[in-house]
């Protein structure tokens, strides 16, 4: 049976992570709900076992627009988790969401920078201490594929988790790409952020609906660190099941979403659809 989730009918949200969480990421939480709430309506389908709590765990998601990490926040929000997540330097050091996010125990990862490794490093440390679940996109960016499905990805979600001895928990989602256009890679004045702000104030005209999924487990107990190849397998079975999750959140889009966003990329192929 599959648990169900809607806006309007939550539960009493006791925190099934042992850890206390700060009072600063439990205001923007509270903040986040509200968020969401103004931009559509989410839908959570799915579960995580609360004994995967208990220890190391990794929650991977695809990456489909700016607008999915208020929805996967609210999405674990909703099941009685509050994620730490895995974030490019940048977004961290911003004045506002980012002392906030450091306030929440995300992870810094510098881009393209030695300090990559210590990042991973410290990723495994802080996963294997257990306290809270690392919600991580494996993609690395906002899928570039033309039918919005997930991209090949980088080995280093599942290097991470061979490392800790982490269980996979795969979290597919659809319709936050409705919410707000994927934009430009980097925002250098009102023209580069305009086409966002304008998009995601049709989008609440709209109300779309936002689709989340957490998956069974993914199967790794036969993989490890130190085998040569092993990261490889343990990267192509966490997208294939995030790829194979997604198919029944979008029937009716099996090929191309029905929402077109002129401002996102669509320059890659994905390898884990049939």
């Amino acid at each position: 049976m599959v648990a169900l989730y809607r806006d309007g009918h939550e539960p009493t949200r006791r925190f099934t992570t042992g850890s206390p969480i700060s009072p600063v990421w439990r205001g923007m939480l509270e903040t986040n709900r509200g968020f969401v709430a103004l931009a559509g309506n989410l839908e959570v389908t799915g579960s995580v076992p609360k004994d995967l709590l208990d220890g190391p765990l990794v929650l991977a998601a695809n990456h489909i627009g700016v607008f999915d990490p208020f929805v996967l926040t609210k999405a674990c929000y909703q099941i009685g988790i509050a994620p730490r997540f895995m974030l490019a330097a940048g977004l961290l050091d911003t004045p506002v969401v980012g002392w906030g996010l450091r306030h929440a125990g995300a992870l810094r990862v510098e881009r393209g920078k030695a300090t990559v490794l210590e990042s991973f490093a410290k990723a495994v440390e802080a996963i294997k201490k257990a306290d809270a679940p690392l919600l991580v996109y494996p993609e690395g960016r906002i899928t570039h594929e033309r039918g919005m499905w997930p991209e090949r990805g980088k080995t280093g979600v599942a290097r991470i988790a061979l490392a800790a001895n982490a269980r996979v928990v795969p979290i597919s989602q659809w319709g936050a790409h409705e919410a707000a256009y994927w934009g430009t890679e980097t925002v250098t004045g009102w023209s580069d952020i305009k086409p966002v702000l304008t998009s995601f104030l049709r989008g609440m005209t709209r109300r779309p609906k936002f689709k989340v999924h957490f998956g069974d487990p993914v199967d790794l107990s036969d993989l490890s660190a130190s085998k040569p190849g092993d990261a490889v397998r343990a990267h192509k079975r966490i997208m294939q099941a995030i790829t194979d999750n997604l198919a029944p959140l979008r029937p009716d889009e099996p090929d191309l979403p029905k929402f077109h966003d002129p401002t996102r990329p669509t320059d890659t192929v994905s390898p884990w659809r049939d």
